[in-house]
C-alpha cells in the first residue's frame, strides 16, 4: 500500500484540482487558485504577487502557515490542515468596463475585510449547521470565542485580504489568547468540518458580496452589504471598550455600524464617538 502523503487522517488536504475547476469559471471574480503546503504567510505571498502585477482574483491557500499575522501583529497559528488559512489579491480601485464596475474610492476599501466577514459567517452558519457572529471590525465569533480573524492589508494600488478560520482544531491545540478565548468549528459542534465545501462556499459568497459592492461603486448601503453587516453584528447593543491605535481609550454602548463601516460608541457622558480602527473589548 502506498505510504500517506499526510498523517492526520481526520485532516486529508485540501482538493486543489477540484476546488480550481469548481470556482475558476468563465466570469468567475477568482482567476487563479493556489494551495501550498506550508508558507510563512498567505498575506505577504500575495502581496509580493501584487507589486508584481498580478491581476485581482489570486487566491493563495496555505495548508500550513508559519508566520500568521492577525490584527495588531497577533500571531494567527493553527496545526497543518486542521483550518482554513488564505488570502485574496482585490484591485478595487480599477476600473473594470468588462463587468461594468466603477473604481472604487479608497476611502471605502475599509470595507472590504467587513465584506469578507459577512461571507465568512454565511458558509460557516450554512456549511456548519452552527450560529456565529461578528465582532467589529473582523473577528468571527461562535458563541463567546473566536473562531477566525480576518486581516486587511494595502498593497500599493491593491488590497490583500486574509482570513484564518478554525476548523478541525481540537481543545487541545488552541493557543492560550488574553483576549477572548479561541475556538473552532470542531469544538463548538459544527455538522461538518469539511474543508472543501467550506472553502467553496466563503469564496463564492464573497465573490457574490464583492460584485455588488462594485456595482454600486463601493457604496456598502446601496448593494445591501451594511444591512448584511449589522445583521450580524454582535458588537451593536453592548457595552464596549474600545482600545485605540494611538493609545486611547473610548468606552461606551455600540450603537451602530456606519456607512463608512466605522463604529458608533455613545459614550457615558451621551457623546457619539466613530471609531475606524481598534481593538474592541466586550465588556458585557
Amino acid at each position: 500500500m502506498p505510504s500517506s502523503p499526510y498523517n492526520d487522517l481526520t485532516r486529508p488536504p485540501l482538493a486543489a484540482r477540484a476546488l480550481q475547476r469548481a470556482l475558476i469559471t468563465p466570469g468567475s471574480l477568482w482567476r487563479r487558485l493556489d494551495v501550498v503546503s506550508a508558507t510563512g504567510s498567505t498575506n505577504a505571498d500575495v502581496a509580493l504577487a501584487a507589486h508584481q502585477d498580478a491581476g485581482e482574483g489570486l487566491v493563495v491557500v496555505a495548508e500550513e502557515q508559519q508566520a500568521g499575522r492577525g490584527r495588531r501583529d497577533r500571531q494567527w497559528v493553527s496545526p497543518p490542515r486542521a483550518g482554513l488559512t488564505l488570502s485574496v489579491l482585490l484591485r478595487p480601485g480599477a476600473k473594470d468596463d468588462d463587468r461594468g464596475w466603477p473604481a472604487a474610492s479608497q476611502r471605502s476599501w475599509g470595507w472590504l475585510p467587513l465584506l469578507a466577514g459577512v461571507a465568512l459567517r454565511e458558509a460557516v452558519e450554512r456549511i456548519g449547521e452552527v450560529d456565529a457572529s461578528l465582532k467589529w471590525p473582523n473577528d468571527l465569533l461562535l458563541g463567546n470565542a473566536k473562531a477566525a480573524g480576518i486581516l486587511a492589508e494595502v498593497a500599493g494600488d491593491a488590497v490583500v485580504v486574509g482570513i484564518g478560520l478554525n476548523v478541525s482544531t481540537r481543545a487541545d491545540e488552541l493557543p492560550e489568547t488574553t483576549g477572548l478565548p479561541a475556538t473552532s468549528l470542531l469544538v463548538q459542534g459544527a455538522k461538518s468540518t469539511d474543508r472543501d465545501p467550506l472553502l467553496r462556499a466563503f469564496l463564492r459568497g464573497f465573490a457574490q458580496w464583492y460584485a455588488g459592492w462594485r456595482e454600486a461603486g463601493g457604496d456598502a448601503e446601496m448593494c445591501g452589504l451594511l444591512a448584511a453587516y449589522r445583521r450580524g453584528c454582535s458588537t451593536l447593543g453592548r457595552e464596549v471598550r474600545v482600545l485605540l491605535p494611538d493609545g486611547g481609550e473610548i468606552t461606551g454602548v455600540a450603537t451602530a455600524v456606519d456607512g463608512d463601516g466605522q463604529l458608533v460608541v455613545r459614550t457615558a457622558d451621551d457623546a457619539e464617538r466613530r471609531v475606524s480602527a481598534g481593538a474592541v473589548l466586550h465588556v458585557r
